[in-house]
């Protein structure tokens, strides 16, 4: 009690340093440019939301002192603009906005979806089904990996159907929900950066102006190195058995506990793995229509065009939607669920989802804050200041803005819009080839630093899909995420001189393996 007093009399004392002194620039007119627009000190409100995230384990408070800093920032030190900035610009803003709407709708269906499938049976009838076929620890964590890579579409959709579908196989294998949210978040986005038919590629080609914007992601997926390292190394770690950092305690501790019990409400004895298997087919097929659907497939287009100009929100909620309706007519006509069971699955989806929805809502009021600053001004001018005589390092450069970007706001997308411009701007009219290397360097920054930042969407996502605790995700997700992206950087600088993919990644991927067998291998250091 007392450590938690300290704690909050910390937090105090910091917001009051940083808010008192911005009270003497206090401004009476109705127009301004706040004081720190467009410095780095724009983007110091999320980095205070993430280092207290890490140090007090809490995620809630970090992320609503990050907010109050932003808001604070903001105002010029006046209290009633910054609650206003931050309750009508940030929070209600956000929870205003049509996308942002959509995917809390999606994240509801979603837990409705996993709770009924739970009351019917299909997750321990999975289990025992994959029990019977899958023999090992490894396969258990190959098998999550490969069920990944097939969600390829989108990320959100990814965590969160991945999550439910092999939560009971690695349960029965005694790997720790920490871990199974690593493989959750470490196939996300890789595989949909890497994927030219997914919501990803569909938002790097909207920041291409004048360039064949479909192309040069194709282009550029061979150079992106983070994405393609970080699911070689997840294989070979996998096969070495080597685990480090946070992780392997967590993993030691999975393993000394009797197996995981299934949640409260999985013992119908005549669930089916059809009670599993078909809500999730049914579930991908129809998120996939949805997503066409937007993009005008039925209108004509291709459906290559359509996917391209498809709203990845709508869609998801479309396709959530109809896959809820028929799960529930299907378990109705099988009576493995009545209509009462069925309904009480609804609320309880949504309270299972209260978490998630909670840290989404102060995740985005933060970037609201964050964007109001000018953190994307500042990044702009660093980048292009950069450019200058550093043409053959600009990749390494544009891979670790990115990554700093993505980590302090939390949004890869927002990465991809403001940096993507930038380097076809740069690179255009000079050197076609470095500017593909750029614009992976771009997306590998950008994921690279969403897998590290405890404020982005699809770590979220990933803890709730795996029904893991926010902090204990990033804490141990952090150390492998720095590990695979050191190497990228050495990877990107490679890259720069040699602008060959061909040298470079074969160079990354025995950089991966030797670190690793490094660790496996090497004594710890006597005390």
């Amino acid at each position: 009690m007392e450590k938690h007093k300290r704690k909050l009399g910390i937090t105090a004392v910091l917001i009051c340093m940083l808010v008192m002194p911005l009270t003497v620039f206090a401004s009476e007119g109705a127009e301004y440019v706040p004081g720190m627009h467009g410095t780095f000190w724009a983007l110091l409100p999320p980095i205070i939301a993430i280092a207290l995230a890490l140090i007090t384990k809490e995620v809630y408070s970090s992320l609503f002192v990050g907010i109050l800093v932003g808001g604070f920032f903001w105002a010029n030190g006046n209290p009633e603009g910054a609650m206003n900035h931050i309750l009508v610009d940030g929070m209600i803003g956000a929870l205003s906005d049509s996308w942002n709407v959509g995917i809390l709708v999606f994240l509801v269906i979603l837990g409705m979806m996993v709770c009924l499938m739970n009351k019917a049976g299909g997750s321990q009838a999975f289990g025992e089904f994959a029990a019977k076929h899958i023999k090992t620890k490894a396969g258990a964590q190959v098998a999550t990996m490969l069920l990944g890579g097939l969600i390829f579409i989108d990320d959100y959709f990814n965590c969160l159907t991945v999550g439910s579908v092999m939560r009971p196989v690695t349960d029965k294998h005694k790997i720790s929900r920490e871990k199974l949210a690593y493989l959750i978040d470490a196939t996300a986005a890789p595989v949909c950066i890497i994927a030219p038919i997914s919501s990803w590629a569909a938002a790097v080609t909207s920041c291409v102006d004048g360039e064949e914007g479909l192309q040069l992601f194709v282009d550029a997926i061979p150079y992106n190195f983070y994405a393609l390292l970080t699911l070689f190394m997840m294989l070979v770690a996998i096969m070495l058995k080597v685990e480090f950092g946070p992780m392997k305690g967590y993993e030691a501790v999975a393993m000394k506990l009797e197996e995981i019990k299934l949640q409260e409400g999985e013992n119908k004895k005549n669930g089916k793995v059809i009670d599993l298997v078909l809500p999730i087919v049914v579930l991908i097929i129809s998120c996939v229509i949805g997503m066409i659907y937007t993009g005008g497939f039925f209108e004509g287009e291709s459906f290559r065009i359509a996917f391209a100009n498809s709203d990845a929100s709508v869609g998801l909620v479309l396709g959530s939607t109809v896959a809820l309706m028929l799960t529930l007519v299907f378990y109705l006509l099988r009576k493995v669920l009545n209509l009462k069971e069925c309904m009480e699955c609804l609320p309880e989806g949504f309270k299972a989802m209260v978490p998630a929805i909670l840290i989404l809502t102060f995740a985005w009021t933060l970037k609201a804050m964050t964007d109001s600053l000018g953190a994307g001004v500042y990044v702009e001018g660093l980048v292009k200041g950069s450019a200058e005589g550093l043409m053959n390092f600009l990749p390494a450069v544009v891979f670790l803005v990115a990554c700093f970007l993505a980590f302090a706001t939390g949004t890869s997308w927002g990465t991809f819009g403001i940096l993507i411009p930038i380097v076809i701007d740069v690179f255009s009219s000079s050197d076609p080839t470095l500017m593909i290397i750029s614009i992976s360097a771009c997306m590998a920054g950008a994921v690279c630093g969403d897998h590290c930042s405890p404020i982005s969407d699809t770590t979220i996502m990933a803890s709730a899909g795996a029904q893991c605790d926010h902090v204990k995700h990033v804490s141990t997700q952090l150390p492998y995420a720095l590990f695979v992206a050191a190497i990228s950087c050495i990877t990107y600088i490679i890259a720069g001189f040699t602008k060959s993919a061909w040298i470079s990644l074969p160079i990354g991927a025995v950089l991966v393996v030797v670190g690793l067998l490094c660790m496996k291998y090497m004594k710890p250091m006597k005390k």
